[in-house]
């Protein structure tokens, strides 16, 4: 059996995708700074008849993801889904956003993945996804911290796939546009009113060509699908999973 990690793996994306890789037939390590969140996806798994551990884990702090894979015997699969978003341009960005969103966004990819690999190459094997975004590829409006992150993951990306592709080590990254989360409905229930939100739900989906969002389960498809020996062939590269925005808007 091998062993999956996830990062962020409590709601949302992460938690999708925890699930599809423990349906796979993979162990699954749920990353999360959220114990009462990665609970609850660790329940969903063995409810499923998989299993899980949970490992809380700052992805922003090197102390906090040295301590959380030194607990790991093995990783055969690492996927760098936590993040954090921000709202606004290079004007209302301020340093400390700016930091906070490089710590997580960044930084935390850098933190697993140097922690990861050694384990990887130890095994002679290993698989990486990182979560990118379309902001990777084009331009969104008032994404200014969010965007630099995401294009740091898609570089990060091919960078890692070249160092390690003659060691047995394959790395992709996966590239959504908007995709209904728990974030998605907190925000608008923040920042709209009632009789409002079906309004902005409505301009959330049609941004997609496809005319919707996505679901997690539609992401943690594809992530499964990259991190099984089925996409052995591929590596360093970036997947839109996004209705159509990149290419067709």
């Amino acid at each position: 059996m091998k062993t999956a990690v996830v990062t962020g793996a409590g709601s949302g994306i992460g938690q999708a995708i925890a699930i599809k890789l423990a349906e796979a037939g993979n162990h699954v390590a749920i990353l999360d700074f959220n114990v009462e969140a990665a609970t609850s996806t660790k329940e969903i798994i063995e409810s499923n008849g998989g299993t899980a551990e949970i490992v809380q884990c700052d992805v922003s702090s090197t102390e906090s993801v040295k301590a959380a894979f030194d607990q790991l015997e093995r990783v055969d699969i690492l996927v760098n889904n936590a993040g954090i978003a921000a709202i606004g341009n290079v004007e209302v960005c301020t340093p400390d956003e700016l930091d906070k969103i490089y710590n997580v966004n960044v930084k935390g990819v850098y933190h697993c993945c140097h922690f990861a690999i050694p384990k990887m190459l130890a095994n002679k094997s290993g698989v990486i996804l990182n979560l990118a975004s379309i902001a990777s590829k084009v331009g969104i409006l008032d994404r200014f911290a969010y965007s630099m992150s995401k294009g740091a993951a898609h570089a990060m990306t091919l960078s890692v796939a070249r160092d390690y592709v003659d060691k047995g080590i394959r790395c992709n990254c996966i590239c959504p546009a908007r995709v209904l989360t728990p974030f998605v409905e907190g925000f608008l229930e923040k920042n709209y009113t009632p009789e409002e939100r079906p309004k902005m739900m409505e301009t959330l989906s049609e941004y997609q060509p496809i005319g919707r969002m996505g679901t997690p389960e539609e992401i943690g498809d594809l992530a499964a699908f990259l991190c099984s020996d089925k996409a052995s062939f591929i590596t360093g590269s970036a997947y839109d999973i996004d209705g159509g925005v990149t290419l067709l808007r």
